[in-house]
């Protein structure tokens, strides 16, 4: 549904009215161009910290991707990209604070601002690592200042061997696909796969199974990653099979009605998918559900739905398809979370639980999938706009809306393009990693 307020904030009489009752005027967030995704453009001032060791290289594969590098000011306005790798001590960090105190004024609407260090556990040198987790604050509080104009700061922490892995994250967190991605950190380590792909269509013939894909997030994940050159298997309740069907009909995909709270619903899917090819790239387990009520006022049965469709499903699926070699060797694993699963929230414990425990899930699996050259990442929605927030009473969608850095909500396109990169050959370097697409929402931050 549309935002009326972000209309009003943007149009000329409206941007005058809320200056003058000190209202917040949120801009449009720029997001991907359908026709050309993945594409970058721009000016990007590239600045280093002495000692830091990734800027080099760093700035090849930005030039590379079409992108323009500058290395002492941007003309006119642009994107900021910062290796503060190099820190190592409370003294050094005025490389940092003098950097941005110069140039941060620069960045543009919707542009983006990447700081790369270490992560501080892969540093010997205990001052040196704690200098390093100093820059998660730094970001956090840049976003809260630039957010005004749409734009984002996020970071990548290196562990060992994630600077061969490195122009993935860069490239995205540059894209316009990264708009609702604030204030995150993603890791970077020594990649498990292959990472040899195309860059416009990275997701090229590859099968790719979607849970709940006949509407809303599940449908903008499915659309995404055909765009991306994915064979997508959409997977839904039998009662949405004509929406299904007609959903995958439109992007080439394929459709497996199906709920996945059924006994046998871990082995159908993956004898589905065996049939169809003897690879499958990657499961999206986006399927969820919301019952809502105080805990004193919550009926077992409204506990125990939730729970088995938000996590025992994706847990029984999990072992089905790890049974098999089907994703060994370069496929992806996406837990679908929420911000109520990391603040928590009124009348959701049931939820909360299940969505905290999807994170349990990216947690826990991340080394043994590894070990079978497969990614396991998460998603942590905020409010995205869909039928299930319109339905939230007007005053509480507001702030739901209002209550980030960005001032508006999201879009499920925001959740889809986040996935769509951990779905990339080129993202086999982030693993175990659970980030929020929220805006920097305020819950939880």
């Amino acid at each position: 549904m549309s935002d009326k307020y972000l209309e009003i904030a943007n149009s000329t009489l409206g941007k005058k009215l809320l200056a003058a009752v000190g209202l917040p005027d949120p801009v449009p967030l720029i997001r991907e161009n359908p026709a050309e995704p993945h594409k970058l453009s721009d000016q990007v001032l590239l600045g280093a910290s002495e000692g830091a060791v990734f800027a080099n290289t760093i700035g090849a594969f930005v030039e590379a991707a079409g992108a323009k590098v500058c290395n002492q000011f941007l003309q006119d306005s642009g994107h900021l990209l910062f290796d503060a790798s190099g820190i190592a001590s409370a003294q050094q960090s005025e490389e940092l604070y003098s950097f941005f105190n110069q140039h941060l004024k620069s960045v543009k609407h919707s542009g983006r601002v990447i700081i790369v260090g270490h992560k501080p556990s892969a540093l010997a040198d205990a001052d040196h690592a704690a200098v390093q987790r100093g820059l998660l604050g730094f970001v956090k509080s840049v976003a809260k200042e630039v957010g005004r104009k749409g734009a984002t700061v996020n970071l990548v922490l290196v562990d060992k061997g994630g600077d061969r892995a490195l122009e993935g994250p860069i490239r995205f967190l540059l894209s316009a696909g990264s708009a609702f991605m604030n204030a995150q950190v993603l890791t970077v380590a020594t990649p498990v796969a292959p990472m040899e792909a195309d860059w416009v269509k990275p997701l090229e013939g590859k099968n790719v199974l979607v849970t709940g894909a006949a509407r809303g997030i599940g449908l903008a994940i499915s659309q995404t990653l055909a765009r991306d050159g994915a064979v997508v298997i959409g997977v839904d309740v039998p009662q949405s099979q004509d929406e299904l069907a007609a959903a995958m009909a439109a992007i080439g995909g394929l459709n497996l009605p199906l709920d996945i709270t059924d006994t046998d619903a871990p082995e159908r899917l993956r004898d589905f998918c065996s049939t169809h090819s003897s690879k499958l790239h990657a499961i999206v387990h986006n399927a969820g559900i919301t019952r809502d009520k105080m805990l004193t006022k919550m009926t077992a049965h409204q506990w125990d739905l939730l729970v088995q469709i938000n996590l025992g499903a994706v847990q029984r699926i999990n072992s089905a398809l790890l049974s098999t070699d089907l994703l060994d060797n370069g496929g992806k694993i996406i837990g679908v979370a929420s911000i109520s699963g990391i603040a928590g929230n009124v009348g959701q414990t049931n939820y909360g639980f299940s969505k905290a425990a999807i994170i349990g899930v990216v947690e826990a699996l991340s080394e043994t999938c590894a070990s079978r050259g497969i990614t396991i990442n998460g998603v942590a929605p905020g409010f995205i706009e869909t039928q299930m927030t319109a339905a939230i009473p007007f005053l509480t969608r507001q702030m739901g809306r209002r209550l980030s850095s960005l001032g508006q909500g999201g879009l499920p396109i925001d959740v889809a393009e986040v996935i769509g990169f951990f779905l990339s050959p080129q993202a086999a370097g982030v693993n175990g990693n659970m980030v929020r697409v929220c805006g920097q929402s305020l819950l939880g931050a």
